[in-house]
């Protein structure tokens, strides 16, 4: 399912972005404090930061296929992680 909208992260716990199997996203850091970013296979909440990739305050990506941020895996969904509340923009098809 398509969205366009901005996402609460909950301190210290994953949260999923993405609310559908996607191909591509675009999001950005909307937070004074670094994300961590995972690709997943599925729904099932990451359970560590293994292959997660940090964005800083204002840092994201743009209509960027999943294959290139995860290569070593076929993700469809984006989990997003922080150690503070904040807030982060996505938007995907």
């Amino acid at each position: 399912m398509a969205q366009n909208t901005d996402i609460v992260l909950t301190a210290n716990d994953w949260t999923l972005l993405t609310d559908g199997d996607v191909s591509r996203i675009t999001f950005q850091n909307r937070g004074e404090y670094h994300i961590l970013i995972k690709g997943t296979i599925n729904t099932t909440k990451p359970t560590n930061d293994d292959g997660s990739v940090r964005y800083n305050p204002g840092q994201g990506e743009l209509n960027t296929l999943l294959s290139d941020l995860f290569p070593g895996i076929t993700a469809v969904r984006v989990w997003a992680f922080s150690p503070k509340k904040l807030e982060v923009m996505v938007s995907h098809l």
